[in-house]
């Protein structure tokens, strides 16, 4: 399942790399966890975006 650390990816990145380091973290596809992403902030009114914000000044690059 999770191998190594999470870390944002710099190959699989289309803003800071967050989705695509979670992806490669789990083993999943990048591209559906960022559509789920994307659905879920606009369903949460945009609370997913801060989540993304604080994720990106967190976890680091890699």
């Amino acid at each position: 399942m999770a191998q190594g650390r999470l870390a944002r990816t710099p190959n699989n990145k289309w803003i800071a790399g967050v989705c695509g380091g979670i992806a490669e973290y789990f083993g999943w596809n990048a591209d559906l966890l960022r559509l789920i992403w994307v659905l879920l902030t606009v369903s949460t009114a945009f609370c997913g975006g801060i989540i993304y914000l604080i994720l990106w000044l967190i976890m680091p690059q890699e």
